[in-house]
């Protein structure tokens, strides 16, 4: 067996001990003692979180011993180029096909990771524009899929909005004038593509039904500005954007809810990756709802869920602590060393209310822990009105039948995501033509790098890491299927662990 392979056997069991279950375990790991709560409801987890020692009873773990490719990629340079990023971890656990198939060509991979560190200044911004342009296409699904398939007369559209909302109230105005682009100083200048848009019976159709949808792009019009620079780039990400919307309807999320995710799509597919952190969420969102607005604090939880569990008694103990975090590290650790945002959280009278009616927040967090670990490295990017969403479709999250629509809906919106930036930068000159296709050709992978783009332009410059992605494919996909092995492999104590037994098996050998 090799060093790889035991330096992540000694890990598992020693971040046992970082997240001890709660409950009794098959004495593959001692249990440590469990705190009693007697309000812990249904949608906690009863027994604890016994990640760990499930975790070694699973065939991600029987894989990570026995296959030979594992064992490659567990001693492979770019196993040890993640260990040292969790949250570069997380993003390829999350896509670990998008990642292999860009690795098994260098040169596109150091490309993309390239637009990504070229682009990433661009994000916040394309944030919001995503989450104007599913606002949209949400409430006008068929309208905009019937203007995307003509990419040149939609950006033309979306570039000067205000001037077609005339067409809300007379659609057939908007065909005839079309049809006359030459004549109309709108469209004259891209004259061709607005007349091959008019003879489209479909599109023509589609607009007619719903002329709403000129209003409803002039209403967002700045946002989408941005974006329409690039028409074939605007146009994949209003068909990415419909795909994830026809997804979530089918699961029953409403529609006001999509635009949250549209904004934060990398930490959504997080979050969705890890069933037990979502069940958690959701039947807790008013609480997270509130610790959201204190990103720091609750970034800091996630990543030590397990100490927060004594407070699910006490939640006044809570407040107590976080307002003296500085001076009290008895009480939590992961709170001194975030005092000032601790301190801001303590003096929250809403986010204080929220926890006190609902202190079984804290117990779902620690026995999810493993699980919420997973998720600290995004936990930054779930913002409020993410948890807000998730609250009030907790239905919808609690339904284990909609997985696989909401796992595709998140990359869908990931690839939106993409595809909006993509535009956006390749029509300010951040992006030349050739990686402006490359980004289009993997817009999942980019999306991803695009939430820590320098760990991935570390990568690409090495060749070795890169080709052991490629040649792991299988390996990745197995461990990525494992919600509990991917929560180890993407949270910080384990690569802390990954890492020490590293230094340790170089000391013996």
């Amino acid at each position: 067996m090799t060093a790889g392979v035991l330096a992540v056997g000694v890990a598992a069991y020693g971040l046992g001990r970082v997240y001890p279950p709660l409950g009794p375990s098959a004495g593959t790991i001692a249990p440590a003692d469990r705190y009693v709560n007697a309000q812990v409801g249904a949608g906690d987890v009863q027994l604890g979180d016994t990640s760990v020692a499930e975790l070694m009873q699973t065939d991600a773990f029987e894989l990570m011993v026995k296959d030979a490719n594992f064992r490659a990629f567990a001693a492979s340079p770019a196993f040890q180029a993640l260990a040292a990023n969790p949250s570069a971890m997380a993003a390829l656990m999350a896509n670990p096909k998008a990642f292999a198939a860009l690795a098994a060509n260098p040169q596109a991979f150091a490309g993309v990771a390239q637009a990504a560190q070229a682009a990433a200044a661009l994000a916040p911004r394309a944030q919001q524009a995503n989450a104007a342009l599913m606002g949209v296409v949400a409430a006008h699904p068929q309208a905009m899929l019937a203007m995307a398939a003509h990419p040149q007369a939609f950006a033309s559209i979306a570039n000067n909005a205000a001037a077609f909302s005339q067409f809300a109230a007379n659609p057939s105005a908007f065909q005839n004038a079309a049809a006359n682009a030459a004549a109309n100083s709108a469209m004259q200048a891209n004259a061709a593509a607005f007349q091959k848009m008019a003879a489209d019976a479909t599109a023509m159709n589609a607009l007619r039904a719903d002329p709403g949808v000129f209003n409803a792009m002039s209403a967002s019009a700045k946002a989408l500005q941005a974006a329409a620079g690039q028409p074939q780039a605007f146009a994949a990400a209003v068909q990415s954007a419909a795909n994830a919307a026809q997804q979530m309807r089918q699961a029953g999320i409403a529609n006001n809810a999509m635009q949250a995710f549209a904004a934060n799509p990398h930490a959504f597919a997080a979050l969705l990756s890890q069933p037990r952190a979502m069940n958690a969420v959701a039947s807790h969102a008013k609480a997270f709802a509130a610790l959201a607005a204190h990103p720091q604090a609750m970034a800091a939880m996630f990543a030590n869920a397990q100490s927060f569990g004594q407070f699910a008694g006490n939640p006044n103990a809570f407040q107590n602590a976080a307002a003296n975090a500085a001076a009290n590290s008895a009480a939590n650790a992961a709170m001194k060393a975030n005092a000032a945002a601790f301190s801001k959280l303590a003096a929250d009278a809403a986010a204080m209310n929220a926890l006190k009616a609902d202190p079984r927040a804290f117990a779902s967090m620690a026995n999810n822990a493993v699980a919420f670990g997973g998720v600290a490295a995004n936990a930054q990017a779930m913002n409020a009105a993410m948890m807000s969403a998730i609250s009030s479709n907790a239905a919808a999250f609690a339904n284990a039948a909609n997985a696989a629509q909401l796992a595709s809906a998140a990359r869908a919106l990931q690839a939106a995501q993409a595809q909006s930036v993509a535009a956006s930068a390749a029509a300010s000159g951040r992006l030349n033509a050739a990686a402006a296709q490359a980004v289009l050709a993997n817009p999942q992978a980019f999306s991803a790098m695009l939430a820590n783009p320098q760990a991935f332009a570390a990568m690409a410059s090495r060749p070795q890491a890169v080709a052991a992605l490629a040649a792991n494919q299988r390996a990745m996909a197995a461990l990525a299927a494992q919600p509990n092995f991917a929560a180890l492999l993407a949270n910080p104590a384990m690569h802390a662990a990954i890492r020490q037994a590293g230094v340790a098996q170089g000391a013996a050998s």
